[in-house]
C-alpha cells in the first residue's frame, strides 16, 4: 500500500512540476545561455558514447542476421533489418537509456544537491522559480537534442552493419547493395517514428530526474538514494512508454 502511494505521489508531483515548467515557456529566450549549456551537456557530450555504442550495436545486429539469415539465403536483406531495427526500436531506446543513466543521473545529483544545501530555498526566497531556472531549460534542451543523437545513432548504427556486411566472409555484401535495400524499406516514417520515440524519452527522462532531485530530503545519503531512484524509474519508464507508444506509432 505504501509503495502505491508513494507511486501515486511521485506521479502528481512530476505533473504539478510538468504544469508549472510549461507555464514558463514563454521566458526561454530570456535564458538562451543556461539553454545553450544545457544542449552543450546533454548532446555533446553524450555524442561520442553514442556514436561508439550505435556502431557495435549495427555491427553485431548485421554480424548476427548474417549468420542467421545465411542459412535461408536470404543474407542481401540484412540492411533492411539493420535500417529498420535501429530506426524503429534500438536507435531511440539506446539513446533514451544513454540519457537515463548519463544525463539523467547528473541532473538527480546536481538537483538533490542544490535541495540539500538549501540552494534551491535560496532560489525561492529570491522569488526566482526553480521550474523556471532549473527545469525548463533541460526539458527544451531535451526535446531538441535527444531527437539529434537518436538520428546521428541510425546513421552510425547503419555504417556499422555495412563494414560488418562487406568485410565478413559468410555474408560478403558491398555497401552499395546494403545501402539499396536499406533504402527500399527503410522509409521515412521510420525514421520519424523512431524520432518522436526519443524525444519523448528524452523529455520524461529529464522531467522525472527533475522532479526526483528536488524532491529530495536528508542529508548526502539521500542524494545518492535519490540518483539510484531517479535513474530506475527513467529506465522502467522508457520501456513502459516504448510498448505504448509502439502501439500508438504502429
Amino acid at each position: 500500500m505504501k509503495q502505491i502511494t508513494a507511486i501515486l505521489e511521485g506521479f502528481g508531483s512530476t505533473l504539478q512540476l510538468l504544469i508549472r515548467s510549461i507555464g514558463y515557456a514563454g521566458t526561454l529566450p530570456r535564458q538562451w545561455g543556461r539553454f545553450i549549456e544545457q544542449c552543450y551537456m546533454i548532446g555533446y557530450t553524450t555524442l561520442p558514447i553514442v556514436a561508439i555504442l550505435s556502431f557495435f550495436i549495427g555491427s553485431v545486429l548485421a554480424l548476427q542476421a548474417g549468420y542467421s539469415m545465411q542459412n535461408f539465403g536470404t543474407q542481401q536483406f540484412i540492411g533492411s533489418l539493420v535500417g529498420l531495427s535501429m530506426a524503429r526500436e534500438l536507435g531511440p531506446v539506446m539513446v533514451a537509456i544513454l540519457v537515463a543513466g548519463r544525463v539523467g543521473s547528473a541532473i538527480a545529483a546536481e538537483l538533490a544537491s542544490m535541495k540539500v544545501y538549501q540552494e534551491v530555498d535560496a532560489l525561492v526566497t529570491m522569488n526566482i522559480p526553480p521550474a523556471r531556472m532549473l527545469v525548463m531549460p533541460r526539458l527544451a534542451a531535451s526535446l531538441v537534442m535527444v531527437p539529434v543523437l537518436a538520428l546521428i545513432g541510425d546513421l552510425v548504427g547503419w555504417f556499422g552493419g555495412a563494414i560488418v556486411s562487406k568485410y565478413t566472409a559468410i555474408i560478403s555484401i558491398e555497401p552499395e547493395a546494403y545501402f539499396a535495400v536499406l533504402r527500399h524499406y527503410t522509409h521515412f516514417k521510420d525514421v520519424l517514428n523512431g524520432l518522436v520515440k526519443a524525444e519523448i524519452f528524452g523529455f520524461v527522462v529529464v522531467l522525472v530526474c527533475c522532479n526526483i532531485g528536488l524532491n529530495t530530503r536528508g542529508g548526502p545519503r539521500e542524494i545518492g538514494a535519490s540518483v539510484t531512484r531517479a535513474v530506475v524509474v527513467s529506465l522502467i519508464l522508457i520501456l513502459v512508454l516504448d510498448y505504448f507508444v509502439t502501439q500508438i506509432l504502429t
